[in-house]
């Protein structure tokens, strides 16, 4: 290395030094605000909620919005995520359940929305998710509604019906399916295990570079690295965080049959969130059984000018041939237009369930 290059390195590595510790220096003075935050709640008797996801979806924006890069927006969510997910942990690590085990797009989730400071708590069924939250073992969940490619999450869907707990928040992950191996030829494997739904998600690929090949279905994308991983000649169809967890070489990656595969994931907690500015309003509700009655309750909402961007039906479960609608608007509840609408609506409906106001998921 020349004389001249070693000088213009030291001089660049000088800088970063320099920036890094002002980084640290500054990163330990928010993190000291943060701490006096719940001081202050704590002294006017309101201490309990320490995560605010309307405030946390404000400060995400405000950055994006003044990031001039070179770093993308998404890289600047990350950080920032980090970054108040450690402060946040200085009160109390908050404890996260998610449908497990460790190494499942749910635990990618749960990190990508609430950090690695957080305290996960990885279940084995949807149903005990909930549960974990509605017991008090745990500040908040994060269960799958739906998939772009594979459509609703049923169970999660059913539960949402009965539960007393709130949405809170969305987290809106990309998925990547890898095909996971020791082996080092295609020709050798003979089984690939996967969920359900990953196998669903990379049909044609599989028709197509491993016809001859058994599909296993099992319960996570986890346990189904713990298999291959163990038995030669197999495969695991599951994402980066498996790959990392177990150990296991991805012998193909991004096989997935669409190039948008997306999951959205809920977050649900005993509180919903305060207005952010650009929000989300998630209800259940059923029309009485006449002609015409669907669109009576849909009328307020068109009257008011509210934006509707999600309507499912379900079968309401508690009766034959009887359905409930999900639907999804865009703004929050408290805000006096949505408000009047929703107070319409109520009318109309012979069951209406407000699920909760969260703030749209920031990338």
């Amino acid at each position: 290395m020349s004389d001249d290059l070693q000088k213009a390195l030291a001089g660049v590595r000088t800088d970063i030094d320099r920036i890094d510790g002002e980084l640290l220096k500054l990163l330990n003075e928010r993190a000291r605000c943060a701490q006096r935050v719940g001081e202050i709640k704590a002294e006017h008797g309101e201490a309990g909620h320490i995560y605010r996801p309307e405030r946390e979806a404000q400060v995400l924006r405000r950055l994006q919005e003044a990031n001039s890069g070179p770093l993308p927006g998404e890289n600047i969510t990350f950080f920032f995520r980090e970054v108040m997910s450690a402060c946040l942990s200085l009160e109390e690590p908050l404890g996260i359940a998610f449908l497990g085990p460790l190494g499942t797009f749910s635990e990618s989730a749960a990190t990508k929305h609430f950090g690695h400071a957080a305290r996960l708590l990885p279940q084995s069924s949807i149903d005990d998710v909930f549960r974990e939250v509605e017991s008090g073992h745990a500040h908040y969940a994060v269960v799958p509604v739906e998939n772009s490619t594979e459509g609703a999450v049923g169970r999660t869907m059913d539960l949402l019906l009965a539960t007393p707990l709130k949405i809170c928040g969305e987290v809106v992950l990309r998925i990547h399916q890898n095909l996971l191996t020791n082996e080092t030829d295609l020709s050798k494997i003979s089984k690939v295990y996967s969920h359900a739904q990953s196998l669903a998600q990379c049909h044609e690929w599989l028709n197509r570079v491993l016809p001859k090949a058994q599909r296993i279905s099992v319960g996570s994308n986890a346990q189904a690295a713990q298999n291959a991983a163990a038995e030669p000649g197999t495969a695991a169809i599951a994402g980066e965080a498996a790959a990392a967890r177990y150990n296991l070489p991805k012998l193909v990656e991004n096989i997935e049959d669409e190039p948008n595969n997306t999951t959205r994931f809920l977050v649900l907690g005993k509180h919903d969130a305060g207005i952010s500015g650009r929000d989300k309003t998630s209800l259940i509700m059923s029309a009485p059984n006449r002609t015409g009655a669907l669109h009576e309750l849909l009328l307020p909402l068109s009257t008011a000018g509210v934006s509707m961007c999600r309507l499912e039906s379900r079968p309401a479960r508690n009766a034959l041939w009887e359905y409930v609608f999900y639907v999804d608007i865009e703004g929050h509840r408290d805000e006096p237009g949505i408000k009047a609408a929703l107070e319409k609506l109520a009318g109309y409906a012979a069951y209406l369930k407000i699920l909760g106001s969260y703030p749209v998921a920031v990338y």
